[in-house]
């Protein structure tokens, strides 16, 4: 059973940093996208940043997290992070790891999901 398990979500103040995790078992993961999207209440789930169980490219959104997000692997683990820095509150939202063999940034491509961790990021 496949299962993508997120953690080190909660409440920082702007300006302020989190580092969250997604802990991947129950299949091989070699070829896949692991990406992290994030969703308010209301729009639509936006791609947040991906990379790759093989050889580690990177891909960050185009809207600026770019230089403050940082997305990494452990394959020994079989984890996922994304460091994020000088958090903004429009930031705030429920962030879910993917993971994929589309297109990185096409939420539709992924084919497993966790269960979101919340985000607040405080004013």
């Amino acid at each position: 059973q496949v299962q993508l398990v997120e953690s080190g979500g909660g409440l920082v103040q702007a300006g302020g940093s989190l580092r969250l995790s997604c802990a991947a078992s129950g299949r091989t993961f070699t070829s896949y996208n692991m990406g992290w999207f994030r969703q308010t209440r209301g729009k639509e789930r936006e791609f947040v940043a991906a990379t790759t169980w093989s050889s580690g490219s990177v891909y960050y959104a185009y809207y600026g997290v770019k230089g403050r997000f940082t997305i990494s692997r452990d394959n020994a683990k079989n984890t996922v992070y994304l460091r994020m820095n000088s958090l903004k509150p429009e930031e705030t939202a429920v962030y879910y790891c993917a993971a994929g063999v589309g297109p990185y940034s096409d939420a539709s491509a992924y084919d497993y999901w966790g269960q979101g961790t919340q985000v607040t990021v405080s004013s």
